[in-house]
């Protein structure tokens, strides 16, 4: 039988490791690791709408999206995502810890068009402590990243945040997934064929305007699926993303040795990186979830994406708020729905606000969002 020193095997959250975070709070980060993406190109922004499942051609097809207003082929407003690791959970300091990817506030100012490259300012915003019934004491890390194009533009900023939780406290405590845990759920064929049904009709806008003044508070959007979850969704994901810290022989071997806090020994007693929670059911079992699970950015994507099919090639997303509440493992499926909550005018320009809610196929939350698009008028 293990010993208790021998369950307890991952650092710990410590005073002196907060300290040194604290210290790091307002100052610039000169010296982190290199986005995925530094130019909106053509494949890469096709390969991150692809990794969550958008084929709106406007992203996709450069014949369709010349007839669009832009020109040109356009980023997704969460291919952002892949230019920053910040802004997609790379965390600094509390080595070893584990960091949980949990939410974002975009705010767009521009569009990002093919060939535009991407530059970021990022800053360390603020520690705050949280008592959680997952993992009891946690931090919540937020970082602030401001994006900019090649002419200088603000084209994004974003806060974003992981929580830092003791790895053994949350596989002790864990009572959250305790209905799911060790579970493998057969989905009965015809109950998917039904579902699949959302795949069949959804419905892209494109470049048929959602007019402000055809739009009233309460109209519900068309329900999005995504799923069924599998590792390979998982990685189809990364494909496109990049991940945090994916990396192969030599170039595994460097991150490694400089940062050993991201080595963990997997079965083998190889390190490998904490990151593999997303493929590696028994280590994503040791962090105390039911197994391998999706990515945070990937379903604040998921968020986006259904706005920007509803609003259409004339619309803008301006702002987009997301916060995670529970891992979706291997095997979920994931129904997004949403709801028209506000209408208003600023600047001469008109707005809506949209209320959203993901839940898994047993009726369990997600995430949840608060988006506001600007769209076209008819006067």
């Amino acid at each position: 039988m293990a010993t208790q020193a021998q369950e307890k095997k991952f650092p710990k959250i410590t005073e002196e490791g907060l300290e040194d975070l604290r210290a790091r709070i307002g100052v610039a980060i000169e010296n982190t690791v290199e986005p995925w993406n530094y130019e909106a190109t053509r494949d890469s922004i096709r390969h991150y709408a692809h990794g969550i499942g958008d084929d709106n051609p406007l992203w996709c097809d450069p014949a369709y999206a010349e007839k669009s207003s832009y020109g040109s082929i356009v980023a997704l407003p969460s291919f952002l995502f892949t230019t920053s690791r910040i802004v997609s959970g790379y965390c600094g300091g509390l080595p070893g810890v584990h960091a949980m990817w949990a939410g974002a506030d975009w705010t767009w100012h521009k569009p990002v068009l093919r060939g535009d490259t991407i530059r970021t300012e990022a800053h360390l915003k603020d520690l705050i402590e949280h008592q959680t019934r997952f993992a009891g004491r946690a931090y919540q890390q937020i970082y602030h990243v401001d994006f900019y194009n090649q002419h200088g533009d603000h084209v994004a900023e974003c806060d974003s945040y992981v929580f830092r939780t003791d790895r053994d406290e949350a596989r002790e405590r864990g009572s959250k997934y305790d209905s799911v845990k060790g579970k493998v759920e057969t989905i009965d064929p015809a109950q998917l064929e039904e579902w699949f049904d959302l795949y069949r009709n959804e419905e892209v806008r494109g470049a048929a305007p959602r007019y402000w003044e055809d739009v009233a508070v309460g109209d519900k959007l068309p329900k999005m699926m995504k799923g069924p979850m599998t590792v390979t969704g998982f990685i189809g994901y990364a494909q496109g993303w990049g991940g945090l810290y994916i990396r192969t022989n030599k170039l595994h071997f460097q991150l490694i040795d400089a940062h050993p806090g991201l080595g963990i020994p997997n079965k083998f007693g190889i390190k490998d990186v904490p990151e593999r929670v997303h493929w590696d059911d028994d280590f994503a079992r040791e962090v105390g979830t039911p197994g391998a699970y999706d990515y945070g950015p990937e379903r604040c994507s998921w968020l986006t994406h259904h706005m920007t099919n509803w609003i259409g090639d004339d619309g803008f997303l301006t702002r987009h708020t997301c916060q995670i509440r529970r891992h979706n493992p291997d095997g979920d499926v994931i129904f997004i729905t949403g709801e028209v909550v506000r209408k208003f005018e600023e600047g001469g320009k008109k707005f809506v606000e949209v209320q959203q809610r993901a839940e898994t196929h047993r009726g369990e939350m997600s995430a949840i969002g608060t988006a506001i698009a600007q769209l076209p008028s008819k006067g």
